[in-house]
Parts: C-alpha cells; sequence; structure tokens
C-alpha cells in the first residue's frame, strides 16, 4: 500500500532491525538524494547512520553543500526530529543523530584488503605505483564489487569498545538497478576466481550480511513507464539471486491539479463551458457584452483544454504505474516533486516524508 506525501498519521518503522539499507533505482530517479534522505530519517531520533557511496560520483558531498569527501568516515550531518517537520518521539524526547559519511575508492580498500589478509604493508603502497591496483580493480570487477560491499557489510557490524554497535543503520547508494544485482551477489562473481582462500572467505561473509534480515534492498522509481519495468524486473532479479527485497520509492509525484471528475471529463466538448467559466472569472476584461468576452477568451481555449488534455493523459499513466506497482506487494512511500529542486531544505522535507510514512 503507497503512503502519499504529507500524510500526518505517525506510523511505526517498517524496517525495524534492518542495519544495512541498500538504496539503488534507474539513473535520473534520484537514488542519490533518497539514499540521503533515508539516512536523515533514520538518524533523526538519536542515532548514529553512516551514509556510503560506491561510485566515485561524490554525490553526497554535492547534496550536503560540502568539499569532496576522502577515504574516511566523516560527519556531515546533525539531525534531529523538529529538523525534519516532525513531533517529539513518545518518550518525549527530543535530542537528534548524526549522519556520517563515507566515498568508498576501491584502490584504497584493495590496499586496506591487502594489508589485513596479506600483511603487505609497504609492498602494498609499491603495487599502487606500478599500477596493479588499478589493474586488478579493473580486470576482475568481481574482487572490487566484495570489496565496495564488504566495506559497507564490515560498517553495518562493527563493533566499539564497549560492544556496542558503531552505526545504528548504514546506508548505501548502491549502482543503478540493471547491475544491482550483480553487484551485491558477490559469491557469484568472485566463484570463478577464488574457492578457497581470504577472497573467498571474504565473498562469504559478506553474503551471509547481505542474505540476512539485517539487510534491506530499496528501489527508487518514477511514476513512468521505464523506471516502473525496470523497477519491476529489479525486484524479480532480487528474489531469484535470493537478496532481502526492501520498499518502492517512488520519487517527484506531481499533486493532481485535476479533480477525478474533471479528468473524466477532458475527453468531451465543453469548448462552450470552459469560454463561459473564463468570461465569469473575469478573464474577458471589463467588457460584459458577449462578444467581446467571447473574443478576448477565445485566444485561450485551445491551450488551455490541450493542458488539460495532457494532465489527464499522464494522470491516466501514473494510475497504471501505480497499479503495476501494487502488483509488487511490498511497502511503498510516495516523495513530492520539489519545484524548486532539491537543496538541502528540500533534503530535510524529503526525509521527513520518508520518516512520516514509515520507512525510517
Amino acid at each position: 500500500m503507497a503512503r502519499t506525501p504529507g500524510q500526518a498519521a505517525r506510523r511505526d518503522p517498517d524496517w525495524e532491525g534492518v542495519r544495512l539499507h541498500v538504496v539503488s533505482g534507474k539513473g535520473g530517479t534520484g537514488k542519490t538524494t533518497l539514499a540521503a534522505a533515508l539516512a536523515l530519517a533514520l538518524a533523526a531520533d538519536g542515532g548514529r547512520v553512516l551514509l556510503i557511496e560506491v561510485e566515485g560520483r561524490q554525490g553526497i558531498a554535492e547534496l550536503f553543500g560540502i568539499a569532496a569527501l576522502p577515504y574516511e568516515e566523516r560527519r556531515i550531518a546533525a539531525v534531529s526530529r523538529a529538523q525534519l517537520g516532525l513531533p517529539p518521539d513518545d518518550g518525549g524526547g527530543g535530542g537528534g543523530g548524526e549522519v556520517f559519511a563515507l566515498a568508498i575508492d576501491p584502490e584504497q580498500a584493495l590496499l586496506e584488503y591487502l594489508e589485513m589478509f596479506y600483511k603487505l604493508g609497504r609492498a602494498g603502497k609499491a603495487l599502487q605505483k606500478v599500477g596493479f591496483v588499478d589493474f586488478a580493480t579493473t580486470i576482475a570487477p568481481g574482487v572490487r564489487d566484495v570489496l565496495l560491499t564488504g566495506k559497507a557489510c564490515e560498517a553495518a557490524r562493527r563493533k566499539g569498545p564497549d560492544g556496542r554497535r558503531r552505526y545504528d543503520a548504514v546506508v548505501m547508494d548502491a549502482p543503478p538497478t540493471g547491475r544491482l544485482t550483480r553487484f551485491l551477489n558477490v559469491n557469484a562473481e568472485v566463484a570463478g576466481l577464488a574457492r578457497i582462500g581470504p577472497i573467498h572467505t571474504q565473498a562469504q561473509a559478506v553474503m551471509r550480511v547481505l542474505k540476512s534480515p539485517e539487510t534491506a534492498v530499496h528501489l527508487v522509481t518514477l511514476l513512468e513507464e521505464m523506471p516502473v519495468q525496470e523497477t519491476v524486473d529489479g525486484f524479480a532479479e532480487l528474489r531469484e539471486a535470493r537478496l532481502p527485497v526492501g520498499g518502492v520509492m517512488v520519487n517527484m509525484v506531481r499533486p493532481p491539479v485535476l479533480d477525478a471528475a474533471a479528468v473524466a471529463a477532458v475527453d468531451g466538448n465543453h469548448r462552450e463551458e470552459v469560454a463561459l467559466a473564463l468570461g465569469e472569472a473575469g478573464l474577458g476584461g471589463r467588457s460584459r457584452k458577449p462578444e467581446t468576452v467571447r473574443a478576448t477568451v477565445e485566444p485561450l481555449l485551445d491551450p488551455l483544454l490541450e493542458q488539460a488534455r495532457e494532465h489527464a493523459e499522464r494522470v491516466e499513466l501514473e494510475r497504471e504505474q501505480r497499479a503495476d506497482l501494487q502488483q509488487l506487494r511490498l511497502p511503498t512511500y510516495e516523495l513530492p516533486l520539489l519545484g524548486e529542486g532539491v537543496d538541502l531544505g528540500g533534503l530535510y522535507r524529503l526525509a521527513g516524508e520518508l520518516k512520516r510514512q514509515g520507512a525510517a
């Protein structure tokens, strides 16, 4: 069942117990934006959340208006329920949480891996100088994906000296839907490279986390044919690979301009009625003569009726796409189109919507 923008009723979160949230979607749907919004929503009740980027685009830094992220976990935001436009929680707590971010560099991750499992130290840096590291992550993409997913899984499981989890949740801004399952299904990717040894062991450990109840894979879409079809196909692939399916985040939802009756009436011949309504609204000028009013509003009729037809077609298309998404029988969240674009304020607004609708 879809939750729509602005729903006031408070919901319990749908993903209680999930520590690793993987967010993907077709390019252009706003997956990085909603991954960041989800991280803010998860932290708003006082938690520590790590937001991870794996594609090297520095999209997180751009969203938060900060310098490019290095290969280290860095605090990028503080957030509270009040900042998301939400009332205090039932326990009366008003304290907020923190969002940290990490842009994973495959080369640095491989050096870290070589040091961890092979104790190469300076030799690893020497390999980097002669180009081996770049060579290895290019010719063996399965190894690269193990390193990227492994870093996220390690962060989700990491504990501090006090035995408590370092992060309450980890959000990964993952690759687009078209290559998501291959990216996550690292066991299959490295099977031809290593059946024993540290790489194999690492892949097994990663898959135990990715296929556990502590992980959920969410897909971002738009109410358009191609993104919805890719979402449907993506979830089918995830199920086939036995990866944990999360929810659907429908981004950039536009509010209806016409009500259902008006949409249904668009196909009829209402030219005279519209002309009369425009005249009564004062768009015919000061004159009260019917012929003068009609001459004034006449140039407005065709563009106005055409816009109404286009809107009706879009509403019908969106209805069909919603029906396709409902067939998935997954928690679905609808986020509004922000006409002014997504600045930091808009990002917090989207986080509030996700929180209200139960995504966090």
